[in-house]
């Protein structure tokens, strides 16, 4: 009498009980998230409602997250202000950060290419010299920074803040790392088809490193755009101010207006949200690119 034999694979009773534990992990995960990414809106939703609430109601206790009446009169009050010009302030910052963003990144990248691509003498004696300026605090070079500025004429004029910040070390440092990751067979199939080093820059370089440099201009933007202390030394006038320090003489001036203060607060933010929701792409894949190699 033949003997059958059930050749089938016993029945994993471990495969469920491993589903649940990952999804149990996976949803505390998220719930994590959620609650971080809670703790990290909240400032900036109760900072937009306040600007919308009456003077009495922004500064009632407890506060209230939803205004009882919404107002623009804040915004009206910040706008119309005699001797305040938040808007030309706004204008002046949204001018300098933009113009030391493109400065930083020209200069950047055409002296990280050769530290990076190119072969001379003493090139990591270089490349040291320049990483050793990250170390230097910035407080450092505003009396240096100030006399280059006074003698060149700048003072009071937007050139004192968009030039002093325009060699950035850490842009060399970051573009660097990001051309070090991409491959040698694009430059070598330029060469052979007769391109001189600064077409390869220009034409392979550039175009391959699109994320690094939108990643560097987002942060050189936001550098010059949150400055304060550089600018209260060198812009004077209230036509020149920037938005920063601009914002600083209205809060002493209107040091119990909570709504004012926080529509100030919306009006400096809400470029800086709308550059990193449009460039958040950019970033994360220029950030995770650059520590490939180096």
């Amino acid at each position: 009498m033949a003997t059958v034999v059930d050749t089938r694979p016993a029945p994993q009773e471990a495969a469920p009980a491993g589903r649940r534990r990952k999804g149990g992990k996976l949803a505390l995960r998220y719930v994590v998230l959620i609650v971080l990414a809670v703790l990290f809106i909240s400032p900036l939703i109760f900072m937009l409602v306040t600007s919308f609430k009456t003077r009495q109601e922004a500064t009632a206790v407890p506060p209230t997250w939803i205004p009882e009446t919404p107002t623009l009169q804040a915004y009206r009050d910040i706008l119309d202000a005699e001797g305040t010009p938040v808007l030309r302030w706004f204008v002046n910052s949204m001018i300098a950060a933009a113009c030391n963003a493109a400065l930083v990144v020209a200069t950047a990248a055409m002296a990280a290419y050769p530290l990076a691509r190119m072969e001379f003498r003493f090139k990591k004696v270089v490349f040291g010299l320049i990483i050793a300026t990250l170390f230097v605090p910035p407080v450092i070079l505003i009396i240096p920074n100030y006399l280059i500025v006074g003698n060149l004429q700048w003072l009071d004029t937007l050139l004192a803040v968009i030039i002093p910040t325009a060699a950035s070390a850490f842009g060399v440092f970051f573009l660097r790392q990001f051309f070090l990751s991409l491959p040698n067979e694009l430059e070598e199939a330029a060469v052979l088809d007769g391109a001189n080093k600064w077409q390869i820059f220009v034409r392979v370089v550039l175009p391959l490193s699109r994320p690094a440099l939108v990643t560097l201009a987002l942060l050189a933007f936001l550098t010059n755009w949150n400055d304060f202390l550089w600018p209260v030394y060198v812009l004077f006038s209230p036509e020149t101010q920037t938005l920063p320090p601009g914002l600083s003489t209205l809060q002493s001036a209107n040091n119990v207006r909570y709504d004012l203060i926080m529509a100030g607060a919306v009006i400096a933010s809400a470029p800086v949200l709308a550059l990193f929701v449009f460039a958040q792409r950019f970033v994360i894949e220029g950030v995770s690119r650059s520590g490939l190699k180096g």
